[in-house]
């Protein structure tokens, strides 16, 4: 069967998990510890005067059609900006480059000039970087992004070759990240906006500061809102936002616990030891499990709507619904062997 890109072996993703791209040794690392997707930041994470080091470490490693044992995909700058269209350029056509995030997305306008830049693509004539590092097996923080000296290059300038005529890349698979209040407004629309679109999100760290929110009381519906377009544009459901204190592990728990309730599935990280909790917070429970795996048995032995012993109700949408927690219960031994290698 085929994978669907951005799509790990198991299925949509639960982890995503972000490393600033001026980093290619903690990108290396951060592709062995276990994450569904590794997320090379070009935006947030990265000093202004590293943005141009930052896209030729991120695309000497996407030269390689394995980057490494998870996904990779990379979040460009802002799309209003001077940056993201040569990013874009070059990194589109790449062979290790499994997805495009797109910052502070307004509309699907936005949508359609990242998809026009990245269908006329062409390879980065870059310097070599200085041995790019092996994608290890050992997990390291990955925060930090602008702070600390790192010998790299100050400045690089990209310069983009043609493409030779009748050999245009196919649009990669893109992403959307709603961070602001227009954004959400047009959460339906820009989940239609391009068949290469292939999920939204939400960013709140962007969008609580423009709408003044203080507490998650306030993101209620925008989040609902993101989760409720998503499903109705037949995308997968949406990932949660990072939560950012990486010592709170706790905190982080019951989060992703009222995420997933929402209809979140999975989350955005920036620290290894914060990818188990998420993991754990969107796989089901083995009562769950177990009331799945009653639907479904109900369901094969005798078809149509029909009431169970204790007082359930199936019909077909129930039943869908217990084959989608069986799929994620499959994963449960598979990651935790995945990160202990």
């Amino acid at each position: 069967m085929t994978q669907t890109p951005g799509e790990t072996s198991l299925g949509t993703p639960l982890t995503w998990l972000y490393v600033p791209g001026d980093r290619p040794g903690v990108v290396a690392k951060a592709l062995g510890c276990g994450a569904d997707v590794v997320v090379v930041d070009l935006e947030d994470a990265v000093a202004p005067d590293r943005k141009g080091y930052a896209l030729h470490a991120t695309a000497e490693l996407l030269a390689d059609p394995v980057p490494g044992p998870s996904p990779v995909h990379v979040r460009v700058n802002a799309l209003d900006g001077p940056l993201a269209e040569t990013e874009i350029r070059t990194l589109a056509a790449l062979p290790g480059l499994a997805g495009l995030r797109l910052p502070k997305v307004q509309g699907p306008a936005d949508i359609h000039r990242a998809a026009g830049w990245a269908t006329t693509a062409g390879p980065p004539a870059a310097p070599a970087l200085a041995g790019r590092p092996a994608a290890g097996r050992s997990c390291a923080p990955v925060v930090g992004a602008a702070a600390s000296g790192r010998a790299a290059p100050q400045s690089a300038t990209t310069v983009l070759t043609p493409v030779a005529a009748g050999a245009l890349p196919a649009t990669p698979a893109l992403y959307a990240l709603l961070e602001s209040a227009l954004g959400i407004e047009h959460a339906f629309a820009i989940a239609t906006a391009h068949p290469a679109l292939r999920g939204i999100a939400v960013g709140e760290a962007d969008l609580s500061a423009e709408l003044g929110v203080r507490d998650d009381a306030g993101l209620a519906w925008p989040r609902s809102r993101t989760v409720v377009a998503a499903r109705a544009a037949g995308l997968p459901p949406p990932p949660q936002s990072v939560y950012p204190d990486v010592r709170d592990l706790e905190g982080l728990a019951r989060s992703s616990a009222r995420g997933r309730a929402l209809g979140f599935l999975g989350r955005a990280a920036i620290h290894p030891r914060q990818l188990p909790v998420i993991e754990a917070a969107h796989l089901p429970s083995s009562q769950e499990v177990e009331a799945a795996e009653r639907i479904v048995r109900a369901a094969a032995a005798q078809g149509g709507a029909q009431a169970l012993p204790e007082g359930g109700f199936v019909d077909a949408a129930v039943v869908a619904g217990a084959r989608r927690v069986l799929s994620l219960a499959g994963r449960r031994g598979h990651a935790g062997t995945e990160r202990s290698r």
